[in-house]
């Protein structure tokens, strides 16, 4: 509109004189429209261009006129025109610029990788929040449902209690009803009656028809059978008061009875916990399993062994158990509301579930304790059933058989008849097949040792060929023993025979001296030939090289004849004090000879000897003596195994003439000493036991003394010291010093396993075989090693892993400082010591298979069961050793034993 009025005002400029300007109210209305809109305009409107802006000033400054109007008018219309030009050209060309862009882009390669590695990532991400939503929403699920069926069973259990109380008050209140319908009262509000008025009769109710007549006897019936049957039950007495005032045996005796028994399974029938005609075995033992409850609570050290999480589970359900059944007996109801029973009902089987879980358990260890206690009195057997003369293996056979149809019976009994056999046979192949596996392996026998060799030897073997001198050529002794050599003497060899009669001497305790002995015999050479005694010492070697390889080969033979013509000592002097003896042709001859009387299972170190080219002729000889040693403890080892029954008959006498002639008179000081602190302790351990046990059966004597002082000899963790041993038992110090020392480690270990054991709340005759091996291995040093190997079997809680490092650490304390102050060490070595003391001093050969079979459940109860065998081979060695010691040394211990009684 105002563009328009513009024009029209622009094109009647040259009007103005005819036609007139509009009035001045006009005029300001048209004028102040189109400054406003000017105003609000662009910079590039066209009024506000140059040519407007011109032509307005043409307009104003002319006088008007058709001409000049015409003009501003094109100018401005041209104006317009081209800046409008202008604009479009500008779209046209950003317009262009936008579509090459999109053509470039479009024509330029896709790169998909990172895209799709982008796309790929997020893919994954959203599978894991996905994943992570669906967890997060199952575990609410999960808890929502625990939580709806926690409050479900809550609100079962209150209808359930609710639902009781009901019918305990309709019951309650219908036995008062009937109580009020049998005594007549009179209405209230109602005047009594007067005198003269007759007393009316009260009603007497009948039965209507014979059918309800009979329901009325029934119940009444019933009533007074269940009546009966909890009055019998009642006068028992069984309560757990009565049961916890009374003794273990008595209880037991008690719950035994056949009348407990019957009365029990009454009143079992009467509340639906067994069928009414129960009689076979299962229900007896269904019987028995309740009663079990009333002696787990009255006696619970007696039953049980420990105080583990089943056996405190096992006490908690039998408490369950006896209150609901207290309180469905005590119930004034005739039958008993439904709750009681049905309380009474879920306790009984749940008693039984976890009795028969625990009884499971024991059963497991009982079966494992009595395949052990089997094998050991298999072992024993096995042991003295080569007896020459057979009086011990006699002995020993009727109480070995007797006590294993025992342990045959109850294996039976637990596991069934074929199980049990299976693992009998089992467990005694392969106890017998490891006892087989430890024998001597290769072939010991020298090849110089012919039968006409042995069969020789054998006739000459004597108790004189065996004394303690040293006799000439004719008459070597058994076995040729020097210094600086690994073959122990003559008595050391024959006790060791007695003991053991498959008893071999062995280097290898001493191959660690090998190279020491090398060592000394080269300095002594070295020492001998600066000193200048280098010929009489190189003649003396060859003079005990000579010694040694003829006492090897019989007289007579080639190879007893080779070596004393070639090693004759005349000889070798003379070629020494010539200077053409030749070390060459010495160790030549020796190459050829060694292999030609080594054993088979010494060629390996004779070869090394032989292709060893060192060239200093000392080292040589120092190598060559301990090749000669080692032919001759083979030697000795094959004349062992030929004449060892005919040494074995002579070694009491030998040992006693050898004994006598080093002591030669003197006191026996150590033994006497030994002998009075023996008997000391046997008087002390006897006073002890004398309220407990019968004092007849406690009589002391010599064999008591002497075995108490054997005990108290080995079973000690302490070092031993050169006093702690009679001299009558000098042979035996180093076999008594690894006793100790086994001794020691079995106490540290089984207190450690002990303690872990009791805080994990397991039960102490569980068998952690595997770990008391790992254990036996280790230094004591580090506790934490001893706690990994636990932590191996079993996951240790925070707490109970604090307590165990601890106490193995102090029991680790005592084992560095070989003592023993820990509580637990201290009773362990009490208990090993009473079992091992009681063993040696078992009289007869039935008690001695008695106490034998029960070794391996003593052992166990008392926390030892991973050494079960290590301590009886342990007593085995210990009855050999005595048995040798005593009938060697006897009147020596005689002439002890009456002065010590003189004193």
């Amino acid at each position: 509109m105002a563009k328009e009025i513009q024009d029209l005002m622009m094109s009647s400029d040259n009007d103005n004189e005819t036609i007139g300007a509009p009035p001045a109210h006009l005029a300001a209305r048209l004028y102040r429209c189109s400054a406003s809109r000017r105003k609000s305009s662009t910079s590039s409107s066209r009024r506000n261009s140059m040519s407007s802006h011109h032509s307005g000033r043409s307009s104003r400054s002319a006088h008007g006129g058709p001409r000049s109007t015409h003009i501003a008018q094109h100018l401005r219309r041209a104006s317009i025109i081209e800046s409008r030009k202008a604009r479009l050209a500008d779209r046209a060309a950003h317009a262009e610029q936008v579509r090459l862009r999109a053509a470039t882009a479009k024509a330029a390669p896709r790169c998909s990788t990172s895209s799709e590695e982008r796309a790929l990532a997020a893919k994954h991400a959203r599978e894991r929040y996905l994943a992570q939503v669906t967890a997060t929403c199952a575990e609410q699920v999960n808890r929502a449902k625990r939580v709806a069926e926690d409050t479900r069973e809550k609100k079962a259990a209150q209808h359930l209690k609710l639902k009781g109380n009901m019918e305990e008050r309709l019951a309650e209140a219908e036995r008062r009803r009937s109580l009020l319908q049998q005594h007549q009262r009179r209405p209230r509000g109602q005047t009594l009656p007067s005198v003269e008025e007759k007393k009316v009769l009260p009603s007497i109710w009948r039965p209507r028809n014979d059918a309800e007549a009979a329901c009325i006897i029934q119940k009444a019936w019933r009533g007074w059978k269940r009546k009966q049957i909890l009055f019998t039950f009642t006068q028992l007495g069984l309560t757990l008061e009565n049961i916890q005032k009374s003794s273990f045996e008595e209880v037991s005796t008690l719950l035994a009875e056949e009348k407990v028994l019957e009365s029990t399974s009454k009143v079992l029938s009467l509340y639906g916990l067994q069928p009414e005609t129960a009689g076979n075995s299962a229900d007896k033992a269904a019987v028995r399993t309740f009663l079990s409850a009333f002696l787990i609570l009255g006696h619970p050290t007696q039953v049980l062994s420990e105080e583990s999480e089943q056996e405190k589970d096992l006490i908690e359900r039998a408490k369950n158990l006896l209150l609901a059944f207290n309180q469905v007996i005590s119930s004034t109801l005739s039958p008993p509301p439904g709750t009681h029973l049905t309380l009474l009902h879920e306790s009984y089987t749940s008693f039984q579930t976890a009795f028969t879980a625990w009884k499971d358990q024991d059963s497991t260890l009982l079966i494992e304790t009595m395949l052990a206690q089997f094998v050991e009195l298999d072992a024993i057997l096995q042991t003295v059933k080569d007896d020459r003369e057979g009086n011990v293996a006699a002995d020993y056979q009727e109480g070995i058989q007797n006590n294993q149809t025992l342990l045959l019976v109850r294996l039976k009994r637990l596991a069934g008849a074929e199980r049990a056999m299976k693992m009998v046979k089992e467990a005694i192949k392969k106890n017998r097949k490891a006892k087989a596996n430890t024998k001597r392996v290769g072939d010991i026998k020298p090849r110089a040792a012919t039968t006409t060799t042995a069969s020789t030897a054998t006739g000459q073997v004597s108790l004189d060929s065996i004394d303690g001198t040293i006799p000439g050529p004719s008459r070597r002794p058994f076995i040729d023993h020097k210094p600086a050599s690994f073959l122990p003497d003559n008595r050391t060899i024959v006790h060791e025979l007695a003991i053991n009669k498959n008893y071999r001497i062995d280097i290898a305790p001493e191959t660690s001296s090998k190279e020491d002995m090398i060592r000394l015999v080269s300095e002594k050479m070295k020492i001998g030939i600066e000193s200048g005694f280098g010929e009489i010492f190189t003649v003396a070697m060859a003079e005990c090289v000579k010694e040694k390889l003829l006492g090897l080969v019989t007289p007579g033979k080639s190879l007893h004849v080779l070596i004393s013509e070639s090693l004759d000592t005349p000889m070798i002097a003379n070629q020494l004090r010539m200077g053409a003896f030749s070390y060459q042709q010495f160790f030549n001859f020796m190459n050829s000879l060694l292999p030609q009387m080594c054993a088979p299972v010494r060629d390996a170190e004779v070869k090394a000897y032989t292709e060893d080219e060192n060239e200093d002729p000392i080292e040589r000889l120092a190598k060559l003596y301990y090749i000669i040693d080692l032919l001759s403890i083979d030697h000795a080892n094959f004349l062992l195994q030929k004449n060892a029954p005919m040494l074995i008959e002579e070694a009491a006498r030998y040992e006693n003439k050898c004994f006598g002639n080093a002591l030669d008179g003197q006191p026996l000081l150590r033994t006497s000493q030994w002998w009075r602190n023996a008997s000391d302790s046997a008087y002390e351990e006897v006073e002890r036991r004398a309220a407990s046990t019968n004092p007849s059966s406690q009589r002391i004597t010599a064999e008591t003394i002497y075995m108490q002082g054997l005990t108290n000899t080995v079973i000690a963790v302490d070092k031993l010291k050169g006093d702690d041993i009679p001299e009558t038992l000098e042979l035996d110090r180093k076999r008594i010093e690894c006793m100790r020392r086994n001794v020691h480690r079995m106490i540290i270990v089984a207190a450690i396993l002990l303690t872990a054991k009791n805080l994990m709340r397991r039960d102490v005759r569980s068998i952690w075989k595997e770990q008391a091996q790992r254990m036996w291995d280790l230094p004591f040093d580090e506790s934490q090693n001893f706690i990994s190997v636990v932590e191996s079997r079993y996951a240790l809680p925070p707490t109970t892993k604090t307590q165990l490092s601890g106490t193995v650490e102090r029991i680790l304390l005592d084992a560095r400082d070989r003592q023993a102050t820990h509580p637990v060490v201290k009773i362990l070595l009490k208990k090993m010591k009473a079992h091992v003391s009681s063993r040696l001093s078992a009289a007869s050969a039935e008690e001695r298979a008695k106490v034998a079979s029960s070794a391996t459940q003593v052992l166990s109860s008392n926390g030892l069961t991973e050494f079960v065998t290590q301590i009886g081979a342990m007593v085995d060695e210990l009855k050999r050793v005595a048995d040798v010691d005593r009938e060697a040394h006897g009147q020596w211990y005689e002439e002890v034993a009456a002065n010590s009684n003189s004193r």
